[in-house]
């Protein structure tokens, strides 16, 4: 039965409220206006056309922590928002995912840009002699010396500035006549069910007001409806400050309550442009001079949609500076400023609940009920109480949905990838450039993104890796003289696939980057069995890995062992002649190579090599402390609490270390991981998260897990490193995920680290290799049911502590198990 428009877009509000209720992030008191447009950092006098904050940002600390700690962001993977939630004037940080400063068309143009790869291929020899004659300083000397770039990282490092970075699309602010005194019943909330944001709260004059804000994926556009429960009371001021490092002019249109930016970044200049629209009801409105000016309203809706000329290019010519440039920024906000307007709010708000929901509702995860007085209390005090050690499991189960809601934000098709602040910032430069790094922060950020049901929103991170390949290519022959591609640590949207300038090799030289990126394609065709995106998408890129790979590796004089020299433990230790985590690395895509292959029936000449090779390829090692070794001589320090555990690799996020198939060298990942401590960084803690559960300690896990909230969680709930890094949230909802279901060992393995602290609870949607869908519930710390859908037909093989079930499934079937008698049993 179809139901009228109105009855729907009620029946949809009531059920996004009684969701809300506990899938909610939310603030009790408003924010100030300290850190408004704080490129200036406070200081506006102090620059001018020819003094611009071309650095401002480029710090671990960021200049305002209201935005970083209470804002509430909102996304539709193309334009970001940060709701701010001030009273008399609301403010609102605004990016454009593609708006970024470097690339060919910066100063000196595209050859420039392109010299980026050093010509350092010749140096291998000498460096794997100096390993062979035991002088491993003259090895290093020599990698540090020729594996290097000529680009700087920073912006104040060369005028051209060509590796670039994410930078601000401005901020929007309403200045009102409300005043901030006598203010009550405040509250600013993100229903991560929903992904809109309401600030409401009443005026010392008995108005209540309501400012309702979201992202639509379908209509790109930002909404913002602005109510009061008495007539006439809207009155504000609209002002758009665009990006300090830029150039740009307004037009605008009062009777029509219009008005559009168009500028473009003075460092390559690259075109955006943000256009806006309000639509009111009775009252007036006027355009002044780049400023909108509303006064009488009832209501009023500003509607914002931006773009940039950016067009991503997989097969740059390498001579053309606009190479990456290919869309109408003008014509493409036109036409989406006209549909949506023409739809209205009501109308947009229930196609944006309908796509953001198709993707959220998907998952369910339910533990013990919390107790009222938590669920009256806002996100920063229940946060304080779970620092203090008040058990809050429902504020456990928002920050695994807000894991999943911020990938959907930041990550849909038709866009870039995640980066690593998702899509937000609030300033013109920021810490790392606000980059893609390759050196596991790109790659955590889709952890969650197939075992909970977000297959969708890897498509951003699969066209990244295409964007690499063909640049990739160069680097790979000039420092290696390899076959296929590589890149390094740090990647931007223009292709940028060399090392940097810095000396430091611990961070700066890694060769797997692009090798661990194209993990992330076999583990999208074993989770969907998509054969024709193996075959047209994932194989060719893999393959290329593979190649890299085979040419990289030395055979070590008087053996026939293959060893990866040089290489490192990302940003930690020395330059090695074959470590760890490089081998952990070849090997991963060595055999997801060796799988696709099979699939598709090709390269059997190939796979005989790479086969050969894993057979030589230098073992594992366990060190004179039981640990796993991270390096290839036995130098671990039992006292070093690093935050990189890169070692682990075939723990996690790999497959070839497991207390299923190897226990002895599980054992001894856990020896690095008690070494290593439950402290961290955000982002390290949601990694030992995930690692922990690959050991199946539900128990340490869930110590890992409350420490992430504890200690690496701002107010909003976003991980902080700090500053702000999102992966650290993407790594807690992939290792809650791992607590409840894996399926990386050849097996669906149920509850395999469940802790003490959740005896019982359920969780629904959940995604397996193999193609399954996996719902599970549990009661007294037992399996009570699992529910298995078979997307493809085939034998699933399922465990369940020591019990297993080799189940035959058919396609598109469910089959519920449950344990009997002590045996798993399916009907």
């Amino acid at each position: 039965m179809r139901l009228p428009l109105l009855t729907s877009l009620l029946l949809v509000a009531g059920s996004v409220h009684l969701q809300a209720q506990h899938n909610v992030v939310w603030f009790d008191q408003p924010t100030s206006l300290k850190g408004q447009q704080c490129w200036w950092g406070g200081h506006p006098e102090k620059y001018n056309k020819a003094n611009k904050p071309v650095r401002a940002g480029d710090s671990a600390v960021n200049s305002d922590h209201e935005w970083e700690y209470r804002s509430l962001p909102l996304g539709n993977g193309s334009i970001g928002c940060n709701v701010m939630g001030s009273v008399a004037t609301e403010r609102y940080t605004l990016n454009e995912k593609t708006l970024w400063r470097g690339g060919p068309n910066t100063a000196k143009g595209a050859a420039d840009y392109w010299n980026q790869n050093k010509q350092s291929a010749h140096v291998l020899k000498d460096i794997r002699q100096a390993f062979a004659d035991g002088d491993w300083d003259k090895a290093a000397q020599l990698t540090t010396q020729n594996f290097n770039s000529t680009v700087p990282y920073e912006a104040t490092g060369e005028p051209q500035f060509r590796f670039g970075s994410f930078t601000t699309m401005g901020e929007l602010t309403l200045a009102t006549n409300i005043s901030e005194q006598g203010i009550s019943h405040y509250r600013r909330a993100l229903s991560v069910d929903s992904a809109y944001a309401t600030v409401s709260f009443t005026a010392a004059n008995g108005v209540s007001y309501k400012r309702q804000t979201f992202v639509s994926y379908p209509a790109n556009v930002m909404v913002v409806r602005l109510t009061a429960d008495k007539p006439g009371q809207q009155h504000f001021v609209l002002n758009y400050a665009p990006n300090p490092v830029s150039e740009g002019h307004f037009t605008g249109d009062g009777q029509n309550g219009q008005m559009c930016y168009v500028a473009r970044l003075d460092n390559n200049q690259m075109q955006y442009v943000v256009r806006i629209k309000v639509v009111t009801k009775n009252g007036t409105t006027h355009y002044n001079n780049g400023q909108l000016v509303v006064d009488g309203a009832d209501e009023a809706v500003i509607y914002l949609t931006a773009d940039t000329d950016y067009a991503p290019n997989y097969n740059p010519d390498f001579g053309d500076a606009k190479a990456y440039v290919g869309v109408n920024p003008v014509q493409t906000t036109e036409r989406w400023m006209s549909k949506a307007v023409k739809r209205g709010y009501d109308k947009l708000f229930a196609e944006h609940y309908k796509d953001y929901a198709s993707l959220f509702n998907r998952v369910h995860f339910t533990l013990a009920e919390g107790t009222d007085a938590q669920q009256h209390k806002p996100t920063n005090e229940r946060l304080a109480d779970y620092r203090k050690g008040v058990a809050d499991p429902q504020l456990e189960t928002l920050y695994y949905q807000y894991g999943r809601y911020l990938l959907i934000a930041s990550s849909r098709p038709g866009n870039l990838p995640a980066n690593l602040q998702g899509m937000w910032h609030n300033n013109v430069d920021g810490p790392w450039r606000v980059d893609y790094h390759n050196n596991i922060n790109l790659q955590m950020n889709y952890w969650p993104a197939l075992p909970t049901n977000l297959t969708e929103c890897t498509e951003p991170l699969t066209n990244f890796i295409r964007l690499l390949e063909k640049p990739g290519e160069r680097t790979a022959q000039a420092y290696w003289g390899a076959r296929g591609w590589a890149a390094g640590i740090s990647a931007n949207i223009f292709g940028f696939t060399a090392p940097l300038e810095g000396a430091d090799m611990s961070w700066n030289y890694n060769p797997m980057a692009a090798s661990w990126l194209a993990t992330h394609l076999w583990d999208y065709y074993d989770y969907t069995r998509d054969a024709k995106f193996l075959r047209r998408t994932a194989y060719p890129l893999m393959k290329g890995c593979a190649l890299f790979c085979e040419d990289f590796l030395w055979q070590k004089p008087g053996t026939d062992t293959l060893t990866a020299a040089p290489s490192t433990s990302p940003e930690h230790g020395p330059i090695d002649e074959g470590t760890t985590f490089t081998h952990a690395v070849i090997r991963e895509i060595l055999e997801d190579c060796i799988a696709a292959a099979n699939v598709l029936g090709t390269d059997q000449a190939e796979v005989a090599r790479w086969q050969k090779i894993l057979q030589h390829l230098a073992p594992y090692k366990i060190g004179r402390y039981g640990q796993l070794m991270e390096w290839s001589r036995d130098i671990d320090d039992p006292n070093d609490e690093h935050r990189h555990v890169n070692h682990l690799f075939g723990l996690h996020p790999g497959h070839t270390i497991s207390p299923l198939t190897t226990p002895a060298l599980a054992n001894a990942a856990r020896v690095v991981l008690e070494h290593r401590g439950d402290g961290a960084t955000g982002w390290s803690m949601g990694w030992k998260l995930n690692q922990w559960a690959r050991l199946h300690d539900g128990n340490h896990s869930y110590i890992l897990y409350g420490n992430l909230l504890k200690n690496g969680t701002a107010d909003n709930l976003w991980d902080i490193h700090p500053p702000f890094q999102i992966d650290g949230n993407f790594g807690g909802t992939a290792g809650v995920t791992e607590m409840l279901l894996q399926s990386h060992a050849g097996c669906l393995d149920l509850l395999p680290s469940l802790p003490d602290a959740w005896p019982e609870g359920s969780i629904s949607g959940l995604r397996a290799r193999g193609n399954f869908g996996v719902s599970l519930s549990w009661a007294g710390g037992q399996l009570k049911q699992a529910v298995i859908t078979s997307g493809s037909g085939g034998m699933c093989h399922l465990r369940y502590g020591s019990h297993t079930l080799d189940l035959p499934t058919h396609k598109g079937r469910s089959y519920t198990i449950t344990l009997s008698q002590g045996k798993l049993v399916w009907r």
